[in-house]
């Protein structure tokens, strides 16, 4: 190749070969971005989406499964792919295996999920004092005694845990907040459990969500703020203690 201006060294550029499903693929998020193919809609059938691109059946199935891969269609036998309604709870599940793969090969992450947790509820706990409803805050002692119920249920008693978090986070009127930290805390779950079977652990964790709630019905987002990181940094600091990286 010849240089384009005197004085510059000729670079030759590598052309790169693309797959058929890649421009498959292409033009159906180009569909599904433009609206031509909306959120709920069916797509095409395998058949004729092969008529009108000019390929072959595993080009058409590649892509599919890579769309429904990234959360944007869903594929049930017999059926065909249908675009989803986007929301935070999917966008959270189709990166929860990899998530909870992170911590299991690289144990320090964790460190740092604890970290993003320990910032984002101790802000939810403060919005949820500023915006909390008498109905709200009647929630929140319901969730906790609910969760007083379950103890000699491990399993249900991480399950209402998480959701007593979760419902603190609604209260803020945001839905990607209760997505986010639900999703932390499964990631997570496996290292918990080892967290609630400590001695007292239950007792402790109940009385924690009772200052929480506490702070949150007198309309104190200090406190609740307050509140939340101590309840956190506890079991932060049992975290360390109790369990050893998988």
């Amino acid at each position: 190749m010849a240089a384009p201006y005197p004085g510059m060294t000729a670079v030759a550029e590598t052309i790169q070969r693309r797959k058929i499903y890649q421009e498959v693929l292409d033009r159906l998020m180009e569909r599904i971005r433009t609206g031509a193919i909306p959120p709920n809609a069916q797509l095409p059938s395998e058949r004729e989406l092969m008529e009108e691109y000019g390929v072959g059946r595993p080009a058409v199935r590649e892509a599919l499964q890579a769309l429904e891969r990234s959360g944007i269609v869903e594929i049930i036998h017999g059926e065909r792919a249908r675009v989803v309604v986007p929301t935070a709870e999917r966008l959270m599940s189709q990166i929860a295996g990899g998530a909870m793969h992170l911590l299991r090969t690289q144990p320090g992450t964790l460190d740092h999920l604890k970290e993003v947790r320990l910032f984002l509820e101790t802000g939810t706990a403060r919005m949820a004092a500023e915006r909390a409803t008498e109905e709200d805050v009647a929630r929140l002692r319901l969730a906790v005694a609910k969760h007083r119920a379950s103890m000699v249920d491990l399993e249900k008693f991480i399950e209402l845990d998480m959701a007593f978090h979760r419902e603190i986070a609604g209260i803020s009127g945001n839905p990607i907040f209760p997505s986010i930290v639900e999703a932390m805390f499964r990631w997570a779950s496996e290292y918990y459990q080892s967290l609630v079977r400590a001695p007292g652990a239950e007792e402790l964790t109940l009385a924690e969500h009772e200052r929480i709630v506490d702070a949150i019905a007198a309309h104190d987002p200090n406190g609740a703020a307050a509140a939340m990181h101590a309840h956190l940094s506890r079991a932060n600091a049992l975290y360390r203690q109790l369990i050893k990286p998988l």
